[in-house]
């Protein structure tokens, strides 16, 4: 009996997602190829298209495995699939030019070098050995060197380094782990390292190898190194040279702010810091983040100057991720080096990082000695992500950016085409459309005109990548704001203003995928945010969903003597609280001692009289001011800084003391408490029904201060007590209004000890908690929720 001829069926499928630059075409190939089918494969705008055609079984075989294992980078969000009419086709199947048209695709982070790459690097006769910029589709930039979409070396900055005829080989050939690598090079064609010393050190410019080996000599010898890597130039030094340290932070004028570190492997940085398995991982990851770790208090001769990160018991390391960066801790059998470089951002303190090489000279001038630079564009800045590790596994990213940028975040429900424009500290925007966001890479502060400028050209890359239009812009309700001005002039009409503390918690919901017909419990702490009465909030308890919010509760304001100016001046904070609270100050407090007596005079007018005193209700100021009267710091040389050492002392005294500091918990007249949760369409009052007052918290404080009780216990006990006046408050909201869900979120939550507790009594209440893990907690997460206030709006008016 003869069997029955198997006719042979054709589909079309299409994937969507993080599958450009990546190698998926050629794994499309090689998985078709292993089946004998026919057909073909091509990158369209908005993904890729494939079409398989063979015996049913065979592809079906096909649509299963596409999926099962992908390449490394690649990120696969959605698969389409129809059956077509089979062609008849015998051909060997193909990979087609890509396809222009109208559309959207997603494009990968700049990943770490990867281990095949680093193996041709480190070997002798391997025609890249020593090539500062080996790569192929599994490692190395992507964002920061991509111009336009879709994802071809023509649009890259790639496009002036035409390739030699052993990489064009390499590129078109579907077998080559370099197959349509866009930044593929070599040492006969691609970009070229250079050495530029400042005049007088008695160094030659130099190029190529004898660049790198001049740059690991001057770090050797103690100089400052400007380094381009891929989102912009860092500098660096060794970081166990004490007066090389020292030299860097004058001149960056850093004050005692932490600077990171870049080890030379993992095993170097295990005798710095350590490291838990999920701190390893993270470490690793092709994401090569800056991880927060637990610094080493003995070493095994390898120790980190005492400048690095003064008085902190943490440190932030990171990995090499880039070709250069490896060279330049060392391979093996090079001369002895440094084995960890400090690595921070190549700019002045308070501005954008620098990613001109011309603007690089000028810029850094004075700040290094050299600049080890390369002749390869950058298209955008990109600096570090910074994250922690919770004792969960679980990570908690500080500042979002290389690594992370410009990989979407899929949102709960859909928004209009909308931009963001973030806050004025920690500035990142925010593009996003339909069921998808793109964030930008971190900004940093808008207090100048490079500032502004590095956020208009950040939105020009983004919105040129996604493919998205914006119709409508979102901003902070701030009227002072520089990116609240600067969303009004991008010609979209009136922006949306989102209050501060109302951004935080959409974020947080958003992140969640939280689609907000049910409202949170939102406990939204920071320094400053702008008030719906004009005063100062950043100790919050909302309810909220993305249409609105009720205040709940607040922390009990207290004067901020000289507005925004005074942050700097913990001492005064601290004076200014006690004076809202009614308590004395006693001349032999630490933080009446730190002013003069002109101060002193100048400062109790103004809290008599309310000159230049804005009422805050910051939670964050509340922490500075308690910084200082434990004795910790009087004077911010930067942000959060008197908090930072306030959280540091406590940790030493976490495990063995538990006590905690009361606050008062009162019922605001007038308030409404107990008024069930409703959307009203006019704009919610701002009076709470609850207050959270810290005049106990303070007046204890004092009165174990008094008695000698160590710096430590002190702050212990009040990070402690803010957490239970949280968890208290909290409770009383479900009793209120039903609702279990509380979201924690704001820059105070970047406190790993204050989250922890806090999370953890929540959890114990029977409360769901909410926190930030891919997005910031602070304000360069402030974006998304602006964009899911305004962006969704449309959206709830038609339900």
């Amino acid at each position: 009996m003869t069997a029955p001829v198997t006719r042979p069926v054709r589909r079309r499928i299409t994937v969507r997602g993080t599958v450009q630059g990546v190698g998926f075409r050629p794994y499309v190939h090689r998985l078709a190829a292993g089946l004998a089918l026919t057909g073909f494969v091509s990158n369209t705008a908005d993904g890729v298209l494939i079409e398989v055609e063979g015996p049913p079984d065979d592809v079906d075989r096909f649509a299963v495995r596409l999926t099962e294992q992908p390449p490394p980078l690649a990120t696969v969000t959605g698969v389409g699939s129809e059956d077509v009419p089979a062609t008849g086709a015998t051909g060997p199947f193909t990979i087609r030019p890509t396809a222009h048209s109208p559309g959207r695709t997603q494009l990968p982070p700049d990943t770490a070098t990867c281990a095949d790459c680093l193996r041709e690097l480190a070997a002798p006769d391997d025609r890249r050995h020593r090539h500062p910029f080996v790569t192929c589709t599994h490692c190395g930039p992507r964002f920061t060197i991509a111009t336009g979409m879709p994802y071809d070396r023509p649009v890259t900055t790639m496009a002036g380094f035409p390739m030699c005829p052993a990489c064009a080989r390499e590129y078109g050939d579907p077998a080559d782990r370099r197959f349509h690598a866009q930044p593929v090079a070599c040492p006969d064609c691609g970009p070229r390292l250079s050495l530029v010393p400042v005049a007088g050190l008695g160094v030659r410019p130099a190029r190529d190898a004898e660049a790198l080996a001049t740059a690991r000599a001057l770090l050797a010898a103690g100089r400052v190194v400007a380094v381009k890597g891929v989102g912009g130039y860092h500098l660096a030094c060794d970081a166990t040279d004490a007066r090389a340290v020292a030299t860097l932070r004058r001149r960056k004028e850093r004050g005692e702010k932490a600077f990171a570190v870049m080890c030379a492997d993992l095993a170097t940085a295990e005798r710095l810091a350590v490291l838990s398995a999920a701190e390893r991982a993270a470490l690793t990851s092709a994401r090569r983040p800056i991880v927060l770790l637990r610094r080493r208090t003995s070493s095994d001769g390898l120790r980190l100057a005492d400048q690095v990160c003064p008085g902190s018991p943490h440190v932030g390391l990171l990995l090499p991720y880039t070709p250069v960066h490896t060279l330049l801790l060392g391979l093996p059998g090079d001369p002895p080096g440094p084995r960890a470089l400090v690595m921070t951002s190549g700019n002045r303190s308070g501005e954008p990082i620098v990613t001109d090489d011309a603007e690089a000279l000028t810029r850094l001038a004075g700040l290094a000695d050299a600049w080890l630079t390369h002749d390869r564009p950058i298209a955008s800045p990109c600096d570090d992500s910074v994250l922690r590790v919770r004792p969960d596994g679980t990570e908690q990213v500080l500042r979002r950016s290389r690594g992370y940028v410009p990989r979407p975040l899929r949102l709960p429900l859909p928004v209009r085409p909308t931009l963001a424009t973030g806050g004025d500290l920690k500035n990142a925007l925010c593009l996003g459309e339909g069921d998808q966001a793109w964030f930008g890479p971190h900004i940093g502060d808008l207090a100048d005109l490079a500032g502004l400028a590095a956020a208009e050209r950040a939105e020009r890359h983004l919105t040129a990548l996604t493919g998205v239009t914006p119709r409508l812009a979102a901003a902070d309700r701030h009227p002072g704001y520089h990116s609240t001005r600067r969303a009004a002039r991008l010609g979209l009409g009136e922006p949306v203003l989102v209050q501060h503390h109302h951004a935080h918690i959409a974020s947080a919901m958003a992140e969640h995928g939280l689609d907000g017909r049910t409202p949170v419990i939102g406990v939204a702490f920071d320094g400053t945010g702008y008030g719906d009465d004009g005063t100062v909030w950043g100790g919050e308890i909302l309810l909220a969903d993305y249409t609105g919010y009720r205040r709940l509760a607040r922390l009990t304001p207290a004067p901020l003597p000289g507005g925004d100016t005074g942050v700097a001046n913990p001492c005064r904070l601290a004076l200014a609280r006690l004076w809202a609270a009614g308590l004395p100050w006693d001349p032999a407090l630490p933080s009446v001692q730190a002013c003069t007596a002109t101060e002193l005079t100048v400062l109790r007018r103004q809290l008599a009289r309310g000159l230049a005193c804005v009422p805050t209700s910051g939670m964050g100021r509340l922490f500075d001011a308690v910084s200082s009267l434990v004795g910790l710091c009087h004077r911010a040389g930067y942000e959060a800084q008197a908090a930072l050492e306030l959280e540091a002392a406590a940790l030493r005294a976490w495990d063995t003391d538990t006590g905690a500091y009361p606050f008062d918990l009162t019922s605001l007249p007038g308030s409404g408490t107990g008024t069930p949760w409703r959307r009203p369409p006019g704009p919610r009052p701002a009076a709470p029904a609850w207050e959270m007052n810290p005049a106990p918290a303070l007046r204890a404080l004092l009165h174990d201060r008094a008695r000698h009780t160590p710096v430590p216990v002190l702050a212990a006990r009040f990070h402690r007590g803010v957490a239970r006046a949280v968890a208290r408050l909290c409770r009383r909201a479900r009793a209120e209004t039903g609702l279990t869900t509380v979201a924690l979120t704001g820059g105070v939550f970047a406190n790993a000890l204050l989250e922890e507790e806090t999370a953890a009594l929540l959890t114990t209440a029977g409360l769901t908690v909410l926190r930030h893990g891919e997005v910031p907690p602070n304000d360069g997460g402030l974006a998304l929720g602006q964009l899911m206030v305004a962006g969704t709006a449309v959206h709830h008016e038609t339900e």
